[in-house]
């Protein structure tokens, strides 16, 4: 298939909305399943999140002004998505938010996604101690190695906040991972 840029993407949208969503889908479809699952963790739910998302998409994408890159207001959308769905399902749990992230913690021993050595495995538990705004920052950052501009333009906050957030992060996983 070949790739098509965003303006020809939305182009064909105002075309026909079906084949311009279902390139949009096909273009962003994997890198927004893995921002999302880098947050949520458990396939099910990325997959339920992500429907979400598309679902938001599709009924907006015809008033999308342009205003940003196409790129940056679907990982708005999902960016918020997550946070949101976090914050439900902690409040859902009845749970301290202490036992559900002792419950993520634990996950990666019997998880597939997270494969590979020692070290690697002590990064994802370090990862999921971090509140989410922060463990966001740092896996748009460390993992997707995204610019703090583009990274501000999606969340909406400034570029100092988003370091200052990361360093934090950073912190805090050196500190997980030399005392565990």
């Amino acid at each position: 298939m070949a790739e098509y840029s965003d303006k020809e993407i939305l182009r064909i949208f105002n075309i026909n909305p079906s084949k311009g969503f279902d390139l949009l889908v096909r273009k962003y479809q994997k890198r927004l399943y893995w921002h999302i699952r880098k947050m949520v963790i458990e396939h099910e739910d990325t997959n339920d999140v992500l429907q979400n998302v598309f679902i938001k998409v599709w009924k907006s994408l015809g008033k999308f002004r342009e205003d940003s890159a196409l790129f940056t207001w679907l990982y708005r959308i999902a960016t918020n998505d997550c946070l949101t769905f976090l914050k439900k399902k902690k409040t859902r749990l009845y749970l301290p938010i202490e036992s559900v992230e002792q419950r993520l913690i634990n996950m990666p021993d019997d998880n597939s996604l997270y494969s590979g050595d020692d070290i690697q495995h002590k990064l994802q538990k370090a990862i999921l101690t971090l509140p989410d705004k922060q463990r966001l920052v740092f896996n748009m950052r460390y993992f997707d190695e995204m610019k703090y501009k583009d990274m501000a333009n999606i969340l909406k906050t400034s570029t100092g906040a988003l370091k200052a957030s990361y360093h934090h992060a950073v912190k805090k996983i050196e500190r997980f991972i030399e005392e565990d």
